[in-house]
């Protein structure tokens, strides 16, 4: 009986000394990506199963430490991508104790830092994302400036998704965050082309920008518009056209536009959620003292502008929707900017894929964007703007007046004649009634 005895407390040991070795290395670093941001940098560290970690800071030099209990890797961080102005590298450090794994990251100044854990989202599994933001170490510039009377309409244009997520996927493996981004920087250049506007970017790179702060970048700009570009997606390929979209306070009014809002939660658990919770109380409180006076005005600038771009649209892509749509997405709720959400064409279509990816049909939906917002804003420009001090100057052409003789007169050149009156050639007619563009 003895030794009998002996045998199970030897067993039992052994199940203990197991079940204690597969504690310390039940999870698994399977690899780290770095999406780098102008002031911004992500980290995300993938995993086999949801972290146990802690974390903590050190100065001189300037490091993040973060601890993952009962973690183990194989992964050769020597190789690691990394293009961030704030991350020098990553690496591995002595462990704290056993079965931890201790991470460090090496930063070039100070940075605030936020961590938290995602559940797995198709295409991702158990990630621990690490935001790091030095943003708040720089002095805000509009307050060293002095104030100008006159001032230019800002225009924030976000380009959708990005970084982790990277939005919906064509049948071709086309990215979406690929896509609208291309498309945002033709808006940009158009619009900074056009003399009393100017454009700000939410993102300008392939990283992500979280919900809120696309709103807050719009704000802290002074924005007069947010347009937010995106390329739709459906369950089925059949679904083709480009859409307006604008703030809706109940639900979306049709069933795309509800499989919308689910992609969008979607996106935010890609791209990380962490700041979208943490701000809900502040974003709950802008909108109860600015509701009564701004919300009302905004929607309906909103759906003045989203009627003049799908005008614009419909003249140069196939439409989805003849009349703007309505839905309750995040990049939307900003009750102080006037805010519409563009998508581009549907990439689950095959045909719509291809054309989305091809530079002239690219610069067109740019194009139609511009015309629908510059269209508004001629008509309706905000007070001590520079549109609204030039007023609108119409001419109607008389015989013997060419290009030439007209912009010389108002000083201006042939081509913004051209574009400001969507001409192809030099040919006049006498009566014909031209908008003059600022000079």
């Amino acid at each position: 009986m003895i030794k009998i005895a002996s045998i199970l407390q030897f067993l039992l040991l052994s199940l203990t000394l197991c079940s204690s070795f597969f504690v310390h290395s039940a999870n698994k670093l399977n690899g780290v990506r770095v999406w780098a941001a102008p002031e911004s940098t992500r980290v995300v560290f993938d995993l086999s199963h949801a972290p146990n970690f802690t974390h903590f800071t050190l100065s001189n030099p300037y490091r993040l430490v973060v601890d993952l209990k009962g973690t183990s890797t194989s992964f050769n961080l020597s190789k690691l991508a990394n293009n961030s102005k704030l991350v020098k590298r990553v690496r591995i450090s002595k462990p704290p104790s056993k079965g931890t794994l201790r991470l460090v990251i090496d930063l070039t100044k100070p940075v605030k830092s936020n961590l938290f854990s995602l559940s797995p989202t198709a295409p991702y599994g158990n990630r621990l994302v690490v935001d790091l933001d030095a943003s708040g170490s720089k002095p805000a510039v509009s307050n060293s400036k002095p104030k100008v009377k006159l001032r230019d309409i800002i225009v924030a244009i976000d380009a959708g998704h990005g970084g982790d997520d990277p939005g919906s996927i064509g049948p071709s493996g086309i990215y979406e965050k690929q896509v609208v981004l291309q498309i945002a920087k033709k808006v940009e250049a158009k619009i900074n082309a056009t003399p009393g506007m100017k454009a700000v970017m939410t993102r300008s790179g392939d990283y992500f920008v979280n919900l809120n702060k696309r709103s807050d970048i719009a704000r802290n700009s002074k924005a007069d518009l947010l347009i937010s570009i995106h390329a739709d997606a459906f369950t089925s390929p059949q679904p083709r056209g480009a859409s307006v979209w604008v703030l809706s306070m109940r639900r979306a009014n049709s069933e795309i536009g509800r499989w919308l809002e689910h992609r969008e939660k979607h996106s935010e658990l890609l791209g990380g959620a962490g700041e979208i919770i943490q701000n809900t109380d502040n974003e709950q409180y802008l909108a109860m003292t600015l509701l009564d006076m701004s919300m009302d005005r905004s929607m309906a600038i909103s759906h003045n502008i989203a009627d003049d771009v799908l005008s614009n649209l419909g003249k140069v892509t196939k439409l989805h929707k003849y009349k703007p749509e309505s839905a309750s997405f995040a990049v939307l709720k900003s009750p102080d900017i006037p805010s519409i959400l563009v998508e581009t064409g549907f990439i689950s279509n095959h045909k719509e894929e291809r054309l989305l990816t091809q530079r002239d049909h690219q610069n067109n939906i740019a194009n139609a964007v511009h015309k629908g917002v510059l269209k508004y804003f001629e008509s309706n420009p905000p007070v001590n703007s520079l549109m609204a001090s030039k007023g609108s100057i119409k001419h109607n052409v008389r015989k013997g007046e060419s290009l030439s003789v007209i912009a010389h007169k108002y000083q201006v050149s042939i081509i913004s004649i051209k574009q400001a009156n969507g001409l192809k050639t030099n040919t006049l007619r006498i009566g014909q009634k031209l908008v003059i563009p600022r000079a």
